[in-house]
């Protein structure tokens, strides 16, 4: 048990689209990820997602309509949801989701993260 900085560890790396695991914890992951652009459009067929932003703020596209995500809020994406993050400008996001959750869902391109860095 120890104190986790948010912002320390957000210092640690500048790389978009590329998450860090910074806790566990009954299964589930607590990531770190930094987002600018657009992401790949995705859905996850058995896990839930939680967005936190921590700085920005996020567009959380979805096929039928877009959802603004300011500093401070979240939004959890529900499994088999499409959806597709975007960040105008840098966006710090804390994600909440299980261990087994992979970064871009039902998708494997160049983004895909099979194995992430614990920070």
């Amino acid at each position: 048990m120890q104190t986790i900085n948010i912002e320390s560890k957000l210092s640690l790396f500048s790389d978009y689209w590329n998450p860090r695991i910074v806790g566990e914890l009954n299964g589930q992951h607590v990531k770190l990820v930094k987002l600018k652009g657009e992401f790949v459009w995705h859905h996850h067929d058995h896990e839930d997602e939680l967005f936190l932003v921590v700085k920005g703020v996020l567009k959380m596209e979805f096929r039928d309509r877009t959802e603004i995500i300011h500093q401070g809020e979240m939004i959890i994406v529900p499994k088999g949801v499409e959806h597709r993050p975007v960040g105008d400008e840098e966006v710090h996001v804390m994600l909440f989701e299980p261990a087994t959750t992979l970064n871009t869902g039902n998708v494997k391109n160049e983004r895909t993260k099979e194995t992430l860095q614990q920070i």
